[in-house]
């Protein structure tokens, strides 16, 4: 018993089973008085909190306090971060811990960031596998300054032209980007594909080996999909994944707030530097 409101039920027990005075109890369990009569019913606000929380944590157990803080605050609770924060270790909520080890990093070159929309996309692709054990090729696609999540295109087999075909879905609503950031994988660096770059007028990115970090932001969308989706849900068919997937990226994009976004949603945070930025916006649309 470490918590004051351990060591409360414990004094009510004490007192309810041996018929010990509160006094009694409260010395034999190093208990102060005045901390045992602080406790108070729970009001109604404050019991739909709970209950919201609780929802919440079941819903994405792989989000912390802080990011579910803002999602209550979307929903119209009036609470502070740090209230919520003692509620959450009140109701034993928490996000297990993952280990993954680091690997070194050697020297590299340095890797350019996109500074407005658009400006560079990073591709790339990750494996899982459906119940039957047949495997499912998943590619990514995401803006590196937004990060958006524009693809998450799932299929037994992802050919370069595929990825072709994928990429110029993504340019129909968006436009072509300057830069593509991807590693060389032979799916990236096949002539086909290369001829598609000089086509579009797009200038590619490619990894040194071995250092996925130069990719960085597509390796964390990577991380929270395989986290928060794919080590999560067993996949009985291809059509499932691609509705998993679709819903995990509109659910990303729309409603996830991102830490590294000031707990905004991509979405949010795009459409907020629109509009701060028009002539950049403009700009950008007369290229």
């Amino acid at each position: 018993m470490v918590t004051p409101n351990q060591r409360r039920v414990a004094v009510l027990k004490l007192v309810d089973e041996f018929g010990v005075s509160q006094r009694r109890a409260c010395g034999v369990l190093g208990q102060h008085r005045s901390t045992q009569r602080q406790c108070r019913r729970p009001s109604d606000l404050e019991k739909a909190l709970r209950e919201r929380l609780r929802a919440l944590a079941v819903k994405y157990p792989r989000y912390g306090y802080r990011r579910v803080h803002v999602m209550l605050l979307r929903d119209g609770f009036c609470v502070n971060r740090k209230r919520v924060q003692r509620l959450w270790r009140l109701e034993g909520l928490g996000v297990a811990s993952v280990k993954r080890r680091k690997p070194k990093r050697k020297p590299s070159m340095v890797v350019a960031r996109g500074k407005c929309p658009d400006e560079v996309w990073a591709i790339d692709f990750q494996f899982d596998e459906t119940a039957d054990g047949r495997p499912v090729k998943i590619l990514n696609v995401t803006d590196e300054f937004t990060r958006e999540a524009l693809a998450t295109n799932a299929a037994r087999q992802i050919t370069a032209a595929g990825t072709m075909v994928v990429l110029d879905e993504a340019m129909t609503h968006r436009g072509a980007p300057r830069f593509l950031r991807m590693d060389n994988g032979p799916e990236f660096i096949a002539d086909v594909l290369r001829d598609w770059y000089i086509t579009t007028g797009i200038t590619t990115s490619y990894c040194d080996p071995g250092s996925p970090w130069q990719n960085g932001r597509i390796e964390s969308f990577n991380s929270r999909l395989r986290d928060e989706l794919l080590s999560r849900e067993i996949f009985d068919s291809m059509w499932e994944i691609k509705f998993m997937l679709e819903e995990h990226r509109q659910n990303y994009n729309h409603y996830r707030p991102h830490s590294a976004l000031a707990y905004k949603t991509p979405v949010e945070f795009a459409n907020d530097w629109r509009n701060e930025n028009p002539v950049l916006v403009s700009n950008q649309v007369d290229q």
